[in-house]
């Protein structure tokens, strides 16, 4: 199955709410919806467990609406927002999920459907709740070679990787949109 942005209803960016964490590289999902919102200059609202925004892309001269995510439920409950959006009939296969990916190198990004959680909370709580059919956006963030895995992704990226951060986003939202 090939990735088309015009089959995605929802990006669900993944992290832990508040500035505290906002820098962590378990928050990289956050930073990328912002990136994007920032690109089409919407504004965030909170809505109950969320904060959400929505936008209108323009593909082959058709519009399509995209709620853009943000859980504010910290990432082992990030599946408690998909309720909402089954209430609303979207289906998993049209919700792309930005996370952060212990098994891909710093930089390297990729899309995948479907697989395991691979060890990451956020996914395993959204696993739960609908399968594990749906788009991830793979954001490498490397895996540690001493720390503690979870001590590692609740970690600030590193001043050489904060400095190529932007850029990377930027790649991911390429990935995204195809532009």
């Amino acid at each position: 199955m090939d990735f088309n942005i015009k089959n995605i209803k929802v990006i669900i960016g993944l992290g832990n709410p508040g500035i505290k964490y906002y820098r962590n590289r378990h928050s990289i999902g956050f930073r990328v919806l912002d990136k994007i919102a920032q690109n089409y200059s919407v504004n965030w609202h909170i809505l109950d467990i969320t904060e959400e925004t929505k936008i209108s892309i323009t593909v082959d001269e058709n519009i399509y609406s995209i709620i853009l995510i943000k859980p504010q439920t910290f990432m082992n409950a990030s599946g408690n927002v998909i309720p909402n959006l089954q209430k609303k009939g979207i289906k998993p296969e049209n919700i792309l999920v930005v996370h952060d990916e212990l098994e891909k190198s710093f930089g390297n990004i990729s899309l995948k459907f479907d697989g395991s959680a691979r060890g990451h909370n956020g996914l395993k709580s959204i696993i739960n709740v609908i399968g594990t059919a749906f788009w991830r956006l793979r954001f490498g963030v490397g895996r540690p070679e001493n720390d503690d895995v979870s001590t590692y992704v609740l970690s600030n990226f590193s001043n050489d990787e904060e400095i190529k951060i932007q850029t990377l986003i930027d790649e991911a939202i390429i990935k995204i949109f195809g532009v």
